[in-house]
């Protein structure tokens, strides 16, 4: 190995240049850490006169995951493709640092730059024959592998629900009222007809292509058996900010067709508002109880924006509109001379390496979002409570002590309530979005539109 390659290289590359080198032979001739807020490297790997490229996914890190083992993603993929469903090819895993090594597929996930509109549809036609296929796939070897097979209608409906509550209970540090809402009435309204249990993505809609060629479906690290349609759901939340590559009411139709499931727009509705209930969970904790080397700006983001997809599947399947409260948006807080310091001083730093750019326009994204808090969490404490306390009938001094009271009425209170306590929720989240939807962090959640079905 090159020493004065070796010496650019951090220990945990190190480790995995070795790892590599021994499990296939040959020599790293190059590592790239990736921007990314997850650690990940592309890698080549020369064995005589091939050149390998493989893709290293390392550990997501934080307490964040409901299926924190890293080689349980890889025991998916491994399976997934002695089924000839197309995913990477995995090499090996690497114990420290923990990694999966597999190969680097090649393309995009960007379907801007397919070639046309034709090109893009055929390219949602190839992921959903994907999809169908996974779904089609028996169970059994996946159980094999330590997959929980739900056992009862409920069971399946509710797998992402059961999967992520242990760890929104574990990390639980404060009350969270419209998490319990919707985990209430998500309860109260599985559909029992569905009996059919898949391995399902969960987190779907992530595919890659090169020259109008599907080449693999990736990021299984969430996969689970469940309700098929589950992966439908979740497609149709990415189409938001990464579309499919046509229409998802196009897309779903064509599910139809090539899985020949009956339509269930109802059932889509319900894992649309499953799927954000339980990812905005996922996020609770590391946003009210942050801790150092989590990428705040990520996961703000992904808090307030999967918030407001709650709200908005909850709309749908409750067939209640969503309210469209008015705020008075004041620019500047009392810290704002303060603030206007720390955006001088991070304007200060640079950088020219890729990666430490990535940390420091995070630091920005925080910096112009604490600005907009600093300016106007107060109004919207103060508007909540005033509607919570007429809701409560009661008094409260501080916001802590507000929620906790709501959280206690959501768990006790029955269906006749529902249409109260979402308009309340719905109301709370639509000020927020007003108020930081003009930010970077905001802005996901300014553009939250479901698609129809």
């Amino acid at each position: 190995m090159n020493m004065a390659v070796n010496q650019t290289r951090t220990q945990t590359e190190q480790k995995i240049c070795q790892f590599v080198e021994l499990t296939l032979g040959g020599q790293v001739t190059h590592i790239e850490r990736l921007p990314r807020w997850r650690p990940a490297w592309n890698l080549d790997l020369q064995s005589g006169e091939e050149l390998l490229k493989l893709h290293i996914r390392g550990e997501r890190g934080g307490d964040v995951n409901p299926f924190p083992e890293l080689r349980r993603e890889a025991n998916i993929l491994e399976v997934l493709g002695k089924h000839g469903i197309p995913v990477p090819h995995i090499y090996g895993f690497c114990e420290d640092p923990q990694a999966i090594v597999m190969e680097a597929v090649p393309g995009t996930r960007d379907v801007s730059t397919a070639k046309d509109d034709t090109q893009r549809l055929e390219l949602a036609r190839q992921y959903v024959e994907a999809m169908a296929a996974m779904h089609k796939l028996p169970v059994g070897p996946f159980v094999e592998k330590g997959i929980h097979l739900p056992a009862s209608p409920e069971e399946i409906a509710l797998a992402g629900l059961d999967a992520y509550y242990p760890l929104y209970e574990r990390n639980k540090t404060r009350p969270q009222p419209l998490l319990e809402f919707a985990l209430k009435w998500l309860r109260r309204n599985v559909p029992h007809h569905r009996t059919k249990a898949s391995l399902v993505q969960y987190d779907s809609g992530q595919y890659l292509f090169k020259d109008g060629k599907l080449n693999a479906l990736y990021d299984f690290e969430f996969a689970m058996i469940g309700d098929p349609l589950a992966d439908l759901a979740s497609a149709r939340m990415r189409e938001n900010y990464e579309p499919l590559g046509c229409k998802f009411s196009e897309l779903y139709r064509y599910y139809q067709e090539v899985s020949g499931e009956p339509p269930e727009p109802d059932v889509i509705r319900f894992h649309t508002a499953l799927f954000s209930t339980v990812s905005a969970m996922q996020f609770s904790s590391t946003v009210t109880t942050p801790k150092p080397g989590d990428p705040h700006d990520t996961y703000i983001e992904f808090d307030i924006a999967l918030r407001r997809v709650v709200v908005h599947a909850l709309s749908e399947s409750m067939g209640i509109p969503i309210p469209r409260p008015s705020i008075n948006i004041h620019t500047q807080g009392p810290n704002a001379p303060l603030i206007s310091m720390l955006i001088d001083a991070v304007e200060q730093v640079e950088t020219t390496e890729t990666f430490q750019k990535t940390k420091l326009n995070a630091v920005r994204k925080i910096v112009e979002y604490l600005g907009k808090a600093d300016a106007m969490t107060l109004h919207l404490q103060a508007q909540d409570q005033k509607e919570a306390e007429h809701l409560l009938g009661q008094k409260f001094e501080t916001p802590e002590a507000l929620d906790e009271a709501l959280e206690s009425f959501v768990k006790q209170a029955g269906p006749e309530d529902d249409h109260t306590l979402f308009q309340l929720f719905a109301s709370q989240i639509e000020r927020r979005v007003q108020v930081f939807g003009q930010t970077v962090i905001g802005a996901s959640a300014s553009h939250i539109d479901l698609p129809e079905i």
